[in-house]
């Protein structure tokens, strides 16, 4: 080689140093050492190969080279097989493959220049250049040829372990923002380095607020919670003392405008080789709903245990005094108190009914058996049931002529009827109870209509949950809050919908409709 051409490729190894260095972009940064791989050896076309670390070769850029010519050097690369060491094995059989791929193309007219891509810890790939003559390499331009592979072998593993960064940042990004906890990373002076967008939906504040701030500024409670406050617990030693994660639960203050916000708070430290401690990561979990299941399951024990109690007590209290050995009871007595127990053994009936009812769409709902069912009649029918118990009230059903036959399991819309009606003669002691039907083109509707005190507004939208009962009437009225629930269920599992009626003049007016279907 020429003593000018010499130092052009000094110059080159100058600025690959100082540009290669700077790149980080993988896929520009191979472009541009096969750029200067060309100009260095004086090639017409050339291509980069990089070995995954899974051991198979890949081509990552190439210049010069058809489609087609390429797929098939993909294809010998991606046959070759395992090697023990890829410097004395690999890389020359790379060479190999392609050196007499191009003269077998070339007629022998073209020749390869191969330079390995390796650093001390493994081979990376290898750069081959096409160029129309062999050439020989003195030592000193072989010295610098590979002066030049190393630095390029560098920048690629820098910018692979930049890349890996950046998908690793990308994926922690992708996780926090994805989150429905909220998500803290404190600093190890307990300052926060950075949230999540969930933790600022729970606080209702920006990031501005939250960043930079210390822990015990954001995380305010309205009452000692329960567990040791990440404060004390830094205080007392941790995590340094006792690696492992810290929870404490209580009611986080926010802005004034929102109420405290239940939350159970795990942190887990972060701890180096060293036993030092770098960060913390807090999880914010909302417990709303935990709080309102723990507190179901007490109104649950609380309504069912008083509830079982009162017929357990009648029937007991009336089949001790009519066993009573030292007093006779005449008929007319012993009928009252027999049908005492029955009625209260049938109410205890229908309630375990409703529980185990409950407790089926708790574990995933319960099959319709769908028939043809006419609801006028199922409604005259339930209504001369009841109206024995209405005493002074009147009972009346009102469908037009037309109501259509539908289909539906008539048993379970039987207990909803039956549960309506319940109802209205518990909460309306005087008035009139209608039963009544609309016909849609694609729907029926069925209303349950009184003349009692209504329901409240602000009891409307809880009227059909588990378990729910109206304040006022916990204490005058009987039942255990699965009444209307079971009602939602059942229609909703027609397909139909059940709601209160907030335009009825006086009195509750609850509607359900069923699709007509064929």
């Amino acid at each position: 080689m020429l003593p000018d051409y010499r130092v052009r490729q000094r110059d080159y190894l100058l600025e690959i140093a100082q540009a290669l260095t700077q790149e980080l972009d993988l896929d520009n940064l191979l472009n541009r050492i096969l750029d200067i791989s060309l100009d260095l050896l004086s090639g017409q076309a050339g291509l980069i190969a990089l070995r995954s670390e899974r051991g198979s070769w890949q081509i990552q850029s190439s210049r010069n080279l058809q489609p087609a010519f390429l797929r098939y050097l993909e294809q010998r690369l991606s046959n070759l097989p395992e090697f023990g060491d890829p410097t004395v094995q690999e890389i020359p059989e790379i060479n190999r493959i392609l050196n007499d791929i191009t003269r077998a193309v070339s007629g022998g007219l073209i020749n390869g220049v191969g330079l390995p891509l390796a650093t001390r810890q493994r081979v990376m790939g290898v750069i081959f250049i096409f160029r129309s003559y062999s050439g020989m390499f003195s030592a000193n331009d072989r010295l610098l040829l590979r002066s030049f592979a190393s630095q390029a072998a560098i920048a690629i593993q820098n910018a692979q372990l930049y890349a890996i960064v950046t998908r690793e940042n990308q994926r922690l990004d992708a996780l926090l923002n994805s989150a429905a906890d909220g998500i803290m990373i404190l600093e190890n002076d307990l300052q926060i380095e950075r949230c999540n967008p969930a933790l600022l939906r729970m606080l209702n504040t920006d990031q501005d607020h939250v960043v930079g701030q210390l822990h015990e500024k954001i995380i305010r409670w309205a009452k000692p919670p329960q567990g040791q406050t990440l404060e004390d617990a830094v205080a007392n030693g941790w995590p340094l003392t006792e690696n492992a994660a810290l929870y404490v639960e209580g009611d986080l203050l926010r802005s004034d405008s929102l109420p405290p916000l239940p939350v159970g708070i795990t942190y887990a430290p972060l701890v180096d080789e060293n036993g030092r401690l770098g960060n913390i990561i807090a999880n914010l979990r909302d417990i709303t709903r935990f709080r309102q299941a723990e507190e179901v399951k007490s109104t649950f024990i609380s309504i069912v245990s008083h509830e079982l109690k009162t017929p357990v007590a009648l029937i007991k209290g009336y089949v001790s005094t009519l066993r009573r050995q030292d007093a006779e009871w005449d008929k007319e007595i012993l009928n009252e108190g027999l049908e005492v127990i029955e009625e209260e053994a049938d109410r205890l009936s229908l309630m375990i009914e409703n529980l185990l009812d409950a407790s089926r769409l708790q574990a995933g709902g319960f099959s319709l058996k769908r028939a043809d069912v006419n609801l006028p009649d199922l409604a005259r029918r339930l209504i001369e049931r009841f109206q024995t118990q209405a005493g002074q009230r009147k009972l009346r059903a009102d469908f037009p002529a037309d109501f259509p036959v539908i289909m539906a399991d008539e048993a379970r819309i039987e207990q909803v009827l039956n549960n309506l009606l319940t109802n209205a003669l518990k909460y309306a002691p005087d008035g009139e109870i209608v039963v009544s039907g609309q016909v849609r083109p694609d729907t029926v509707i069925v209303c349950v209509s009184d003349q009692g005190p209504g329901i409240a507004p602000e009891d409307i939208p809880y009227v059909f949950d588990r378990f729910y009962r109206a304040p006022e009437m916990v204490k005058n009225t009987k039942g255990a809050g699965l009444g209307l629930y079971l009602c939602r269920s059942i229609i909703e599992a027609h397909g139909g919908r059940i709601w209160v009626d907030g335009g009825a003049s006086r009195g509750a007016r609850i509607c359900f409709s069923l699709p007509r279907g064929e």
